[in-house]
């Protein structure tokens, strides 16, 4: 009888060490492990089993979670079914956690792929064999758990000797042979933060001043020679900065604080000063704090992405409440939307106002569940997000289970503005349909904004400017700024002449005429009455 040839089987090699140590070396432990793994593939020839060219090889990374990329990689090749049998030295270089082990083996299970260790007899086809090899991945995460709490120990009792035990250097201090020393620019940038907050006492004022001082944060380089920091302060890593009692002299493990090896770079008096000032306004605003208000929360932006939040005024006895954006909270007032601050109550009425609207038609159509309770059931039930815009507010409607999404629905709607507007009281005989023409400095202010929107518009498609960023460093202004001018250049001939000759009529100057659509058409129906 002639012998028939037996089955090819892949065979795909992993190999792991948790240490990045030694690699460089001719002959490491990764190529121990392939090593002794491509001799028992040898061994088993007579099975039809080959080693497959790929290289599987994890250096440097724990055994304690599966985001390795060799990993990774042999995992996506055996759902792909290009792998018959997994062979590694170990069962530890495949993972030290029983609950991954479980993953990994129910993996292979589905796919019809073997898993083999080296120097370990295993077999997980059977029953015994699964229960052998638990076993041994108990003791094998039990002994990473230990060394986790070892670990945690050194590093607790390290910190309560004062010693710096890693992490980011925070400004103000450098390292050195593992110790901090401190830095004399840095520091002299971090009393001054200090003494500064007392000064301002408040921390969007503190971040508007450091942005205009040019005071950043500390700049770091990592590892693989990136770096981290040199970026404006904002008021959560200011906040984190002034509490740090590390300027004190103090090094901090699980809330308690311990004298550290390193000099201190704030005096007690005034640290202690900050943080009496930090607490009296967290009180306060937490006795101002308004829960039955701020329907929106969580919901509502400018129109450049920018989060509005929640904030308060007071004049007088009366307190107000608005929405505020982020950027501005931050002190960067020129990411702000173009409406960076609106009243809350005004923003609110007008979205319950539709959303009512929308919920009882939906009711009377026979849809009873869109007719919400509250208004903050009703917000709730039916918002996904909303942008408030110049002239109008967006609402993103949340999707519900409709065969088709729905429309965002945009309001109508203005900012109130800051003063009451006054009335002309006219005389008799003269007609209110003919307006005053525009202020002979307003029309000096538009024709120069046309003529420079003329000439940057020219530049950017001559190639003489790169980009709007180049025009703003040379014009000393902000790129907004820029692109806002440009849109002059687009105004219609009729405009354009209207303003030279001035009889554009009062209130229509720069900021009236940014806020029209490019389309020359669309500028004459909204202009038609005026001109």
């Amino acid at each position: 009888m002639k012998n028939e040839s037996a089955k090819s089987v892949r065979c795909a090699i992993y190999t792991r060490v948790s240490s990045d140590q030694g690699l460089e070396q001719d002959f490491n432990s990764l190529d121990n492990q392939r090593e002794a793994a491509e001799a028992y593939i040898k061994s088993q020839a007579h099975e039809g089993w080959r080693p497959l060219s790929a290289s599987y090889d994890d250096g440097g990374f724990s055994g304690g979670t599966l985001e390795r990329p060799a990993l990774q990689r042999l995992l996506a090749d055996v759902r792909a079914r290009l792998v018959d049998v997994v062979v590694v030295y170990k069962v530890d270089r495949l993972t030290r956690s029983l609950a991954d082990f479980a993953k990994l083996v129910e993996l292979f299970d589905q796919h019809e792929v073997s898993f083999v260790s080296v120097t370990q007899a295993f077999n997980t086809t059977s029953s015994m064999g699964r229960l052998t090899l638990n076993v041994l991945l108990s003791f094998a995460q039990f002994e990473r758990e230990v060394t986790a709490e070892r670990i945690r120990d050194k590093i607790a009792a390290s910190k309560r000797k004062g010693m710096r035990m890693g992490g980011p250097l925070p400004l103000g201090y450098d390292a050195e042979n593992k110790r901090l020393v401190i830095n004399p620019q840095e520091a002299d940038r971090v009393r001054h933060i200090f003494r500064r907050y007392l000064e301002l006492g408040c921390l969007t004022k503190l971040a508007g001043d450091l942005r205009k001082r040019g005071i950043l944060s500390k700049v770091t380089r990592r590892s693989n020679g990136a770096s981290r920091g040199g970026i404006p302060f904002t008021k959560g890593p200011l906040a984190y900065l002034l509490k740090n009692r590390i300027y004190i002299g103090d090094i901090i493990h699980k809330g308690r604080h311990y004298s550290g090896e390193h000099a201190p770079i704030i005096d007690r008096e005034l640290f202690e000063a900050v943080q009496r000032e930090l607490a009296s306004r967290a009180q306060a605003r937490g006795q101002h704090r308004i829960v039955d208000g701020s329907l929106l929360t969580g919901r509502i932006f400018d129109d450049r992405g920018n989060r509005m939040t929640p904030s308060t005024g007071k004049k007088g006895s009366a307190r107000y409440r608005y929405y505020v954006s982020a950027a501005l909270l931050q002190g960067r007032r020129e990411d702000a939307g173009s409406v960076p601050r609106v009243p809350a109550p005004d923003v609110e009425a007008v979205v319950i106002k539709a959303l009512r609207q929308i919920a009882d038609g939906a009711a009377l159509s026979g849809n009873g569940r869109d007719r919400a309770g509250t208004d903050r059931d009703l917000i709730d039930f039916r918002v996904e997000k909303i942008v408030v815009r110049r002239n109008a507010i967006e609402i993103t409607p949340r999707d519900i289970g409709c065969d088709d999404p729905a429309a965002p629905i945009v309001l109508p709607w203005s900012p109130a503005p800051a003063s009451p507007r006054r009335e002309i009281t006219l005389p008799a005989g003269l007609d209110r349909a003919d307006p005053r023409p525009i202020r002979a400095e307003s029309r000096a202010r538009l024709l120069e904004g046309i003529a420079k929107a003329r000439l940057w518009l020219d530049e950017l498609a001559t190639g003489r400017r790169s980009d709007t960023s180049a025009i703003a460093r040379r014009e000393g202004c902000s790129e907004r700024c820029v692109r806002m001018t440009l849109s002059l250049a687009f105004l219609s001939p009729t405009i354009v002449q209207a303003a030279v000759d001035g009889t554009l009529p009062q209130g229509h100057g720069v900021s009236r005429l940014l806020e029209l659509p490019v389309d020359w058409q669309k500028q004459m129906q909204i202009m038609a009455p005026p001109l």
